[in-house]
């Protein structure tokens, strides 16, 4: 299985705008990232997680030729904004995208984007096929996934397992039970924004405690804000089996 994470940040982007800050200034291209989405490819099958506002650019970025699924973490519009360009692999492959989603999420999308799923609705139009996402695993071109419900302040959001993977965006609380539905993975991918508290994200320091227990062989954390820190500075200061993840990066698992 390759992982690529098409985007390691928010939508207090990196670079932000008129910011001045060291990050945002950097010449660094791990110092800037896209709206936070990963590429799992096993099987010959291309699934992504979220598409974000920059979907089409980490699609060009990637050179991604196919897709086979789109899995929704959650309804935020950093995580579902760029679903209009599914359309240009309704084109390609002349199929709908199948998309997977909670049934809450499912109608945040139709809300968002009624235009895509009116009756009738305009030719030309994204074509999508919607499936539900409930509380037990779910198989997938031959690989069980396993969902991680997990919360972003009050709002439910979905992780995923696939295999020994584990990758969860936008989360600052992980109940027991869910957290033993972790336990044993290999590579876990988790959200840590910025060093600060924060109301709806895992700081550093608390992503890195929730690392430490659940013990995965290698981490990486995703969803960074500028206001972390320039990727060199705090890479020098995580634990050797903890990485910061950045735009580009295709890891094998």
């Amino acid at each position: 299985m390759r992982v690529t994470f098409l985007g390691t940040g928010t939508s207090q982007g990196i670079p932000v705008i008129g910011c001045d800050c060291p990050v945002c200034q950097s010449p660094d291209p791990h110092d800037k990232r896209l709206r936070t989405s990963i590429m799992v490819e096993y099987n010959n099958r291309v699934v992504v997680v979220d598409t974000g506002p920059d979907f089409r650019q980490q699609m060009l970025d990637n050179d991604v030729q196919q897709l086979d699924a789109i899995l929704f973490t959650h309804e935020h519009r950093d995580h579902t904004a760029g679903l209009d360009d599914v359309r240009a692999f309704n084109f390609k492959q002349r199929l709908p995208a199948d998309i997977y989603a909670t049934p809450h999420v499912q109608r945040e999308l139709q809300k968002q984007f009624a235009y895509i799923f009116a009756n009738p609705n305009y030719p030309g139009v994204p074509k999508v096929e919607l499936h539900d996402i409930e509380d037990h695993p779910f198989e997938l071109f031959d690989l069980a996934i396993t969902p991680i419900n997990v919360l972003h302040y009050k709002l439910p959001v979905v992780g995923f397992r696939f295999g020994d993977f584990t990758y969860i965006t936008d989360a600052n609380y992980i109940a027991p039970e869910e957290k033993a539905k972790v336990k044993g993975t290999d590579t876990l991918v988790l959200n840590a924004l910025r060093k600060e508290d924060h109301i709806s994200h895992f700081t550093l320091e608390e992503a890195l405690a929730l690392i430490e227990e659940l013990a995965p062989r290698k981490a990486y954390l995703t969803h960074l804000s500028h206001q972390m820190g320039r990727h060199t500075d705090v890479e020098a200061e995580l634990p050797s089996n903890v990485c910061i993840a950045y735009d580009g990066l295709t890891i094998h698992v």
